[in-house]
């Protein structure tokens, strides 16, 4: 890891300014993008919030009770309609039967407890599970997805073969449980990685350029 986390999220902060900001009005709507949030972009997410919205369907009752090609035509903006709706259903069951639909409730039984039962539905992996957690719940729980991987590992700051779990447990024990960090950093990490940490490097310009190594972004096999 870097010296600093908090060295890097102020350099990254006095760059960038602020990035986190929540755009979802509800954690239920907030959880629905994380879901289905995966290799789309956010403006179809938010598609998708429209159609549920508009149709009266943004609860987790009513969208789970959906017959399966309403739910396909409502989530279409997401693409992969037939697995992204599976993956939702899947945890609409958890929400629905295990907390009578309640975010509240759900969100209450604790960040431990409810990340394992996350985890175990078919569908929904770490990625996903932490980004229910952070940005719905506002749990301390970080993110780590591929642009906060890239950054790391090009800078040496954690190992080329270290698993997504294993930079998520580095990351925390670095920093205070604080949501509000959390969130500030990944979404920091994220703009980064869309404008410079890319699969093929552009770190010319990068604000953490300096901090990489003497001989230029360390790069492991087939990353």
């Amino acid at each position: 890891m870097p010296p600093s986390l908090l060295d890097i999220h102020a350099r990254l902060v006095a760059h960038y300014g602020p990035q986190h900001q929540c755009p979802f009005e509800t954690p239920f709507a907030a959880l629905i993008a994380a879901i289905l949030g995966q290799n789309t972009s956010r403006k179809n997410v938010e598609l998708v919030l429209e159609n549920l919205q508009e149709t009266g369907t943004l609860e987790a009752g009513k969208l789970y009770d959906l017959p399966d090609e309403e739910l396909e035509q409502l989530i279409r903006p997401a693409g992969n309609v037939r697995v992204k709706a599976r993956r939702l259903r899947n945890f609409l069951g958890l929400l629905v039967e295990r907390y009578d639909g309640s975010t509240e409730q759900m969100f209450a039984v604790g960040l431990e407890t409810l990340r394992g039962e996350l985890l175990a539905i078919n569908g929904i992996g770490q990625e996903t599970a932490d980004s229910i957690l952070l940005e719905a719940g506002n749990l301390p729980s970080f993110v780590v997805g591929t642009h906060v991987e890239r950054v790391l590992k090009r800078h040496g700051w954690v190992d080329f073969f270290a698993d997504a779990q294993q930079i998520k447990d580095e990351i925390e024990s670095s920093l205070e449980p604080d949501a509000a960090l959390y969130q500030q950093l990944h979404a920091l990490f994220e703009r980064v990685g869309e404008e410079y940490c890319r699969k093929t490097p552009k770190c010319q310009g990068c604000t953490l350029e300096d901090l990489l190594p003497e001989s230029g972004p360390l790069q492991p096999p087939d990353f």
